[in-house]
């Protein structure tokens, strides 16, 4: 059974559905425009993604192989829908802008293929510790493109903050660059997908580095030691 350390270190890096498994793309892509919707996605997900662990971690033992996709695809709706539906209560006017997408959490291979590949075979804390993990990686990278094409795309960040932290946030907005004329590309789809390549290629190039420090520092020979030797002898 992996570590807490481990479980956080993969889905935070090593392992980052939208970086490395590339999974989740369609709302990774499609709702990242602006950092508040990109945040509101993704603590959507994640919270799906840790419930649902949690729950396939506690009925894995008592589910055949026969009735075992069905059964966590239901749980997985039926935990989309109670965030969908706290959404329209709470967030209504940021529901209806990532729209067709929250419901589409239910479709999600992120969740799907965690439930299958990790919930379904461990207990029911690291299990969902793994989905928050991972949930949470998703989110920041999500948040991370939203970011720069807000940034690119309006001058500007925290934009329409209050959609989702309500009024204390009406007054959030950061204008970087006063005066611009705005750079359309970035805040439509082949925005999302250059901004994408371009973080994806920073992680490799992150990874590398690290990989070859280590292999340097491995490859070092050991900083010799000087040792005091005491000689005794006795006289005759």
């Amino acid at each position: 059974m992996a570590s807490y350390r481990e479980i956080a270190v993969n889905g935070l890096w090593k392992n980052n559905p939208g970086l490395v498994q590339l999974l989740g793309l369609c709302p990774l892509l499609g709702v990242s425009n602006s950092m508040v919707n990109a945040l509101g996605m993704g603590i959507a997900t994640a919270l799906v993604l840790a419930a649902s662990n949690a729950a396939v971690a506690l009925v894995r033992n008592q589910v055949t192989d026969a009735v075992r996709l069905p059964v966590f695809v239901m749980i997985i709706a039926a935990l989309t829908t109670c965030i969908e539906l706290l959404m329209q209560a709470f967030t209504y006017e940021l529901y209806q802008i990532l729209g067709i997408f929250i419901p589409l959490i239910t479709t999600n291979c992120i969740i799907l293929g965690r439930a299958e590949a990790f919930a379904a075979k461990n207990s029911v804390l690291h299990a969902s510790f793994d989905g928050l993990m991972m949930g949470a990686g998703f989110g920041l990278v999500m948040l991370a493109i939203g970011t720069v094409r807000e940034l690119l795309g309006t001058g500007a960040i925290l934009g329409n903050m209050h959609l989702l932290f309500g009024p204390i946030a009406a007054h959030w907005q950061l204008t970087l660059f006063s005066d611009y004329s705005g750079f359309l590309l970035a805040i439509l789809p082949p925005g999302a997908f250059l901004v994408l390549g371009l973080l994806i290629a920073l992680k490799n190039v992150l990874d590398e580095r690290a990989a070859e420090r280590a292999k340097a520092t491995a490859a070092a020979p050991a900083p010799a030691t000087s040792r005091r030797v005491r000689v005794t002898g006795v006289i005759e």
